[in-house]
């Protein structure tokens, strides 16, 4: 069944991350509930992904539905620029008391690629009005993934991303491996002893290198980037777009090193799932670099759209259901609910690795997997599962129930041809 405003407006739409010429027809959905979507033929389907990553709590939670309508019958959206609105303010200083040490000040925007663009203008105009010449590039690591606007393609994996095709099109940016053990650690010291003096600032996804490939590494490695930021006078961006809010098991991923970067960027679930909205939100003295009775020192930056009221609301909702701690409680139940339905994907044919972390779940196979086939395949079985690259993920809502979280992982099994006691 294909609802007639899918067939009038399907040769209108360009949809992300297909080619247009030979992409399967996108799956109608008509609602939402929970963990689940339902289609427009009835059917429904176990969300996999909580609609990349951001809907953390779950579809329609009653406590953020009723946020927004509250919001909406008052004031849906005003300009930021000589406007002040209470949901904008009350989330940032909620934000700045959630996150460690000084990281106090956010400036909102729409999208994550947004935000990490606004640190990085805000690194670079924090070196500009320290009097600091020459520092106009950007280290990021191989497997990283920031964005796809123009500034963050460059800060991408080059080789492993999907912005191979516009090299040369903006400044190359300075691409390393992640210091993992005292040797890489050494070997990155080098390359900043080196290039220092032109790196405005070290950009990093905290413990998990989401996009690029659901790659881990652990606590010691953002520890290491902190001493080498400090020692070669570079600031720290983590791009917790994917890891905040409880993804990975605390409620930030850098709380799991015990530091804290000069700017971090969130987005995804910053709502719930909601609504677009990110914020970079700066250390006091990153702030404090931007004061001046000179008007050019400011950060002239202002998305029309920024602290969006409506957005905010959601947020604050969103942040008012993190407050009880039950979500640890059930990130730690998802965890070990993937582990266990993932394992025996191991001794698949083609698999190469199976890690989960958190409330993220990966099978990793030796060679890139039809993305379309097996989006079709997982339909029919009920799921609603994207792979991407080499991986089929699973990034389920902390809600998930253990039913819902058992048919998505023996979904799985059941592609990658795994036999097992489990899958009935």
């Amino acid at each position: 069944m294909t609802p007639d405003w899918l067939k009038d407006g399907a040769a209108h739409v360009w949809r992300p991350y297909c080619q247009m010429q030979t992409a399967r027809p996108p799956l109608p959905v008509v609602a939402t509930r929970g963990s689940r979507l339902i289609l427009a033929d009835g059917r429904e389907l176990v969300d996999g992904l909580a609609s990349w990553w951001t809907a953390c709590h779950g579809y329609n939670h009653p406590h953020i539905a009723a946020a927004l309508r509250d919001q909406i019958e008052r004031m849906p959206h005003v300009m930021f620029g000589g406007l002040a609105h209470e949901p904008a303010y009350r989330l940032a200083k909620r934000l700045a008391d959630l996150l460690p040490g000084a990281l106090n000040h956010a400036f909102f925007a729409e999208s994550g690629s947004v935000a990490v663009e606004i640190a990085m203008k805000m690194a670079l105009q924090f070196h500009i009005n320290s009097g600091a010449k020459g520092r106009t590039r950007f280290l990021s690591f191989r497997g990283g993934y920031h964005g796809d606007t123009l500034a963050t393609m460059t800060v991408c994996d080059p080789e492993e991303g999907m912005h191979s095709l516009f090299s040369g099109v903006m400044p190359a940016q300075v691409i390393a491996d992640l210091p993992r053990d005292a040797a890489s650690e050494a070997a990155l010291d080098a390359l900043l002893t080196e290039r220092g003096h032109q790196i405005a600032a070290i950009l990093v996804e905290p413990l998990v290198q989401g996009a690029g490939g659901m790659l881990l590494h652990g606590p010691e490695t953002l520890r290491a980037l902190r001493r080498l930021a400090d020692a070669h006078g570079v600031l720290l961006i983590f791009d917790e777009i994917f890891t905040g809010f409880g993804r990975t098991g605390t409620m930030f991923a850098m709380q799991a090193a015990g530091i804290e970067p000069d700017i971090v960027t969130l987005s995804k679930a910053l709502t719930g799932g909601t609504l677009p909205l990110s914020a970079a939100v700066a250390s006091t003295r990153v702030f404090e670099a931007f004061l001046s009775d000179d008007p050019e020192v400011a950060l002239m930056h202002g998305p029309t759209f920024m602290a969006n009221p409506l957005a905010c609301a959601a947020a604050n909702a969103s942040l008012d259901l993190f407050e009880d701690g039950a979500w640890r409680g059930e990130v730690a139940r998802v965890s070990a609910g993937l582990a266990q339905g993932l394992e025996p994907c191991r001794s698949a044919p083609g698999v190469v690795d199976v890690r989960v972390f958190g409330a993220i779940g990966v099978v990793e196979f030796e060679a890139p997997v039809a993305v379309g086939d097996l989006c079709a395949r997982f339909a029919e079985m009920g799921v609603w599962i994207r792979p991407m690259g080499k991986l089929i993920y699973l990034t389920p809502a902390f809600t998930t129930s253990d039913a819902d979280l058992a048919l998505l992982t023996r979904a799985i099994r059941k592609v990658v041809g795994v036999g097992s006691p489990l899958a009935d």
